[in-house]
């Protein structure tokens, strides 16, 4: 599986914990989601409408070296939260040719099919394909 490091990293962690551990390993992923620049407005960014709980996206791929990801979700919504913020641990400042190179069914190897429903599991799944489809979108790209 092609992935970048950091990405393969938080694979691996939750590789290492079992069961309701798991869900403990996501919900500190939650805690952890980075708060949106001051320049940049949930107002301005994409919604996904995939995932259950509300949840805007940005990305910035002005720089095929160092794609940038921004992610706004409410508190009130850790599972959202959680996955928002393993993509952005994951794939954020990570060059739009790994990202690219990521398998659309990554999240499967987090093991957390037995404990969140598929249709969450799919707003992670449209998460990335929206990230990705921006990251291909973005002009310095189009051109290759």
């Amino acid at each position: 599986m092609t992935m970048p490091a950091p990405l393969a990293e938080v694979v691996s962690d939750f590789g290492e914990v079992q069961g309701q551990d798991k869900l403990k390993l996501l919900l500190e992923f939650a805690d952890d989601l980075p708060a949106l620049p001051a320049d940049l407005e949930e107002a301005a960014m994409e919604p996904v409408p995939e995932c259950q709980s509300p949840l805007f996206l940005h990305v910035d791929a002005d720089n095929p070296d160092r794609v940038r990801l921004y992610f706004s979700a409410p508190a009130e919504a850790p599972t959202t939260r959680g996955f928002a913020s393993i993509l952005a641990a994951g794939l954020d400042e990570q060059p739009a040719a790994d990202i690219l190179a990521v398998p659309e069914d990554f999240y499967a190897d987090l093991g957390l099919a037995e404990l969140i429903s598929p249709l969450r599991l799919r707003g992670m799944s449209a998460m990335l394909a929206r990230i990705k489809r921006r990251v291909r979108d973005a002009p310095e790209n189009s051109a290759k």
